[in-house]
This record gives C-alpha cells, sequence and structure tokens, in this order.
C-alpha cells in the first residue's frame, strides 16, 4: 500500500456506533439492533473499492492543497495589479485639486489634459519593453522588474515642485503599468489550471478596481500630496510578496529547466500525477514546435503569419478599438468631470466618483465569479448589449434634458442608467486581459501580448488628450452615444468570431485557431473534439 492510502481506516477503528473488520476479503460494518441482538450487515464493500476510494479522497485533498496554491501566488500578482489601477484613477483626483485652485501646483485645463493622458503615453512604452523582458528573463522576474519604477513614479509625484517633475512622475508610473500588465495576465494564466483559469485571468481586473477605488477614497479625504505617499504602499507589499512564488512553468520548460518546473507544477497542482502528466504535455508541445524553429528574426515574422496567431491578433486588437470607444477608461480618467455634468448638486463629484468606482469593484467581483460557471461568449456579449443599450438611453436623456434643467427625477433615471452602463461596461474591461491569456499560442504569448497591450495604449492616449477637444464638440449626449455604438459593435464582433474557451487547455485553444473558418458559428462544436484529441 503507498502512501496515498494512509488516510484510509485504520484496522478496528471504532465510532460509537459502528465498528469496522477488516479482513484479506472484505470490510463489514455491523450494527447492534436497538430492538434485540439481532446484527444486521450495513454493508459488505471488496478491500479494492475501500482502498480506491481512500486513495481518491487523498488525491481530492491534495488538488484541493494545489488549488489553494494557486490562488495565494495570483493574490500576490493581484496586489501589483491593484497598485496598477491607482495612477490610472489618480487623474480624478489630482485635477480638481490643481485646476483653477490656489493649489502649489495649479494649472489650466490644457495642461490638466496633459497630466490626464500623459499616463497612457507612457504606458504603451513599458507594454513593449515588456514581451522581451519576460521572455527573457521569466514572467516572474518582469514582474519584479516592474515594480521598481512604479515605486519610483510615485516618489517623484509626491515631491513633485513642478509641473515638470509631476508629469515625469506620471511617465514613471505609466511606462510601470505598462511593463506590469502583460506579465501579470500571462503568468496568472500559466500557472492556472483550465477550471480555474477564467475566474484567475479575470481576477486581476478586480483587483485594478480596488486600486481605482482606494485612490479615489484617499482623493476624496486627502491631499493629492499625501495621496501618492500613500500609492507606495501597494507596490512595496507586492514586491516582497513576489519574490516567494514560483515562476512560470511554461516559461521554464521553455528554456530547458525541466527540474524547476517540475518543482513549480508540484506546488501549484498539489497532485504528483497530475504535475507530471502537466509537465509531459508541455515538454512534447515545445519539443514539437522546436523543429519547426528557424533563424530567431525570420521565425517571429512567419510564426506572426500562422493562423493559431494571426486569428487571434485580429480578434484581440479589433476588440481592444472598440472597448476604447465603448468609454471603459474614459469614465475612470475623467470621472469627476463627467459627473460633474449632470450631477447638479445632489451629491459632490467627488463622492459620486468614488460611488462610481464601488460600482465598478462589485461589478468586477461578480464577473470574476461568474467566470468560472458562465461561458466566456454568454457574458461578454451580454455586457456588451447592457453597456450599449443604457449609454444609448443616456445619449437620449441628455439630448432631450440639458443638464441646468433635468428635474429630481430625470437625474435619478441618469443615476441608475449610468450604474448599468459601467456595471455591463466592466465586462469588456475584463475581457482583453481574458483573451491574451488564453488565445495567444505558448510561443509567442509573452512578447506579442507586449506589443498588444503597447498598441492599446498608444490609441489609449490618442483617444484620452482627445477627450477636452470630443467633450466641447459632442457635448455629454454626443459622447455617450459614441459609447453605446461602439459597444453593440464590439457585441458583432464577439459574436462572429470569439471562440468559446471556457474549461478548454491553451493547447486546445491554440489548435482550434489552426482552422480554416474564422466565423464561431461554424465551428462551435470543433473546440469539443480538439480537446478530445488532446486529452487521447
Amino acid at each position: 500500500m503507498n502512501h496515498e492510502n494512509e488516510c484510509m481506516l485504520n484496522k478496528n477503528e471504532k465510532t460509537p456506533e459502528i465498528k469496522f473488520f477488516v479482513s484479506s476479503q472484505s470490510i463489514n460494518g455491523r450494527e447492534k439492533s436497538t430492538k434485540g441482538s439481532i446484527k444486521t450487515d450495513l454493508f459488505s464493500l471488496p478491500r479494492s473499492q475501500i482502498l480506491y476510494d481512500g486513495a481518491k479522497v487523498c488525491r481530492e485533498t491534495i488538488g484541493k492543497r494545489g488549488v489553494l496554491h494557486q490562488l495565494i501566488i495570483t493574490g500576490t500578482v493581484l496586489i501589483a495589479t491593484a497598485a496598477c489601477g491607482m495612477p490610472i484613477g489618480y487623474s480624478a483626483v489630482l485635477l480638481p485639486q490643481v485646476i483653477d485652485t490656489n493649489d502649489t501646483l495649479a494649472m489650466d485645463v490644457g495642461m490638466g489634459s496633459w497630466v490626464a493622458s500623459i499616463h497612457s503615453a507612457a504606458t504603451p512604452i513599458g507594454s513593449f519593453a515588456s514581451g522581451p523582458i519576460m521572455d527573457r528573463c521569466g514572467r516572474k522576474t518582469a514582474l519584479l522588474i516592474s515594480i521598481l519604477p512604479l515605486i519610483g513614479g510615485w516618489i517623484c509625484i509626491a515631491l513633485a515642485q513642478s509641473h515638470m517633475i509631476l508629469l515625469l512622475g506620471r511617465v514613471i508610473a505609466g511606462m510601470a503599468v505598462g511593463l506590469i500588465f502583460a506579465p501579470a495576465q500571462v503568468y496568472i494564466a500559466e500557472i492556472a489550471e483550465p477550471n480555474l483559469r477564467g475566474a484567475l485571468i479575470g481576477a486581476p481586473f478586480f483587483a485594478y478596481s480596488i486600486g481605482i477605488l482606494i485612490i479615489y477614497g484617499l482623493g476624496y479625504a486627502l491631499h493629492w500630496r499625501d495621496v501618492a505617499w500613500c500609492a507606495i504602499i501597494l507596490p512595496v507589499t507586492a514586491f516582497i510578496a513576489i519574490i516567494f512564488a514560483p515562476e512560470s512553468p511554461t516559461w521554464l520548460v521553455r528554456h530547458n529547466r525541466t527540474a524547476k518546473a517540475a518543482n513549480a507544477l508540484q506546488l501549484l497542482r498539489g497532485d504528483d500525477d497530475k504535475a507530471k502528466r502537466e509537465l509531459s504535455q508541455l515538454t512534447m508541445r515545445f519539443e514539437r514546435e522546436k523543429a519547426f524553429m528557424t533563424a530567431s528574426s525570420e521565425r517571429f515574422v512567419r510564426i506572426l503569419k500562422r493562423k493559431s496567431v494571426l486569428k487571434p491578433l485580429v480578434i484581440i486588437n479589433a476588440f481592444n478599438l472598440f472597448q476604447i470607444f465603448s468609454g471603459v477608461y474614459l469614465v475612470v480618467f475623467y470621472a469627476v468631470d463627467i459627473i460633474r455634468d449632470f450631477g447638479g448638486d445632489v451629491v459632490s463629484a467627488g463622492m459620486a466618483a468614488v460611488l462610481t468606482a464601488a460600482v465598478r469593484f462589485v461589478f468586477t467581483f461578480i464577473y470574476c465569479f461568474l467566470l468560472m460557471y458562465t461561458p466566456r461568449r454568454k457574458m461578454s456579449i451580454i455586457s456588451g448589449l447592457g453597456s450599449g443599450f443604457s449609454a444609448t438611453a443616456l445619449a437620449i436623456i441628455f439630448f432631450i434634458f440639458p443638464s441646468e434643467s433635468m428635474s429630481g427625477g430625470v437625474r435619478i433615471v441618469c443615476a441608475l442608467l449610468l450604474v448599468l452602463y459601467i456595471g455591463c461596461n466592466t465586462g469588456y474591461m475584463l475581457l482583453p486581459g481574458i483573451m491574451v491569456g488564453e488565445l495567444l499560442p505558448a510561443k509567442v504569448r509573452g512578447q506579442v501580448a507586449g506589443y498588444i497591450f503597447c498598441l492599446f495604449n498608444v490609441v489609449l492616449f490618442v483617444v484620452a488628450k482627445a477627450y477636452p477637444l470630443i467633450m466641447d464638440d459632442l457635448k455629454t449626449s454626443g459622447l455617450f452615444l459614441v459609447f453605446g455604438i461602439s459597444s453593440l459593435i464590439g457585441v458583432v464582433l464577439l459574436y462572429s468570431v470569439l471562440p468559446e474557451t471556457k474549461g478548454q487547455s491553451l493547447g486546445a485553444i491554440e489548435d482550434y485557431f489552426m482552422e480554416n473558418d474564422w466565423v464561431w458559428a461554424k465551428r462551435k462544436f470543433s473546440m469539443i473534439s480538439i480537446s478530445r484529441r488532446e486529452m487521447s
């Protein structure tokens, strides 16, 4: 009998009512009848069945330990992604305190737009560099490297005595966010089991929402310099926690560090047999890829043209464009300004911004929970429809009722629609990270993920910088109409080409994209057959 069976019942183990007798043939349980001395057999099971059940219980206990390890390690990464949300939401805290005020760093609207948007201009630099760094140094090491400039950026902001130093701090923090985000998504995707992967990949956006909520709350109560000092706590904590996390097994295998990959998988899975099987699959896939490798410069260009890379690349970038124009991040950057346009004097704009962040936080938590049980396609399509219709309804109301003439009842309706819009739009915010973690092939996941986030942040910077001009031309009604239309176009894209990846291994998803058709409706059952082939 091996150690896995040690949790079985010992010989002659007793409970208050039942006594078990172990023989070489079977295990019989007998219980005395309360009405007399008649003995009745409660059960008689073959010894092999008892051994099997005992081993099964032990394996389940060990598996739960592996799940716990995955959750703890993901938690260390979430601290870093929460720290990423803080500089993104910081402009909504800073600008109301410095634009046209008596603050020592008072500024006009033009400089304020630079302070808000320069973060997004710097983020692509970090995103572009994150791919090569995490491919060369590892996912974990890339996270540790990227946290350091985030700490430096907050120190610059807190000590700034001029607009240039303030902008420099925003640039450094923006680069750090770009460096962190792709490694965080890829790392979590590569350490998670298929049944947990959706929720764990979505969790960084939950932490991201926590970061925004924290920064809004601090900004409501503290001066912007004090907020910057407080923001250093999370990245310092994340750096210390991530030091003790293992490196990604996928990265270790692909860099011929099989022994370390085996140790990492044993920790993450909690089951030696499961870890060995997964290590074998990772090694076989990598060996198969090496057979097709040529010179590195040629390899990357050729790989980008492969169907397994080109298709997810087009899907992710196209959706990112519609996601930006759906207003996900504009509402974060300019929450106070947007709410001030129709909030009236019922609640302060700062408090309203805190409440919107709280709504996003709650809905992000709900989405992360739903990702464990709900198909990706269904959740994202419902999110897009809710976002599109609520934003369009807000646009119609703003067009009919100017802000200064809104009644109390209309303002309440607007508030409810805004909550619905933010809640539904949060599903859109989660989706790109899930796509990057699941759709991209392992051989280019790190590098291409960095380039995707780079392009995303370049477009986001342009849109954020142009927001004041767009707002002057379109007004609030036109802005929300753009949000609504973009959300609905995103739904069409998702319905047409996004595959259902819930419960599928990353290898099965990669093989799926090797097929010829682009439209999901034509191949919605093929993922099942691919998954079965991989298991066999």
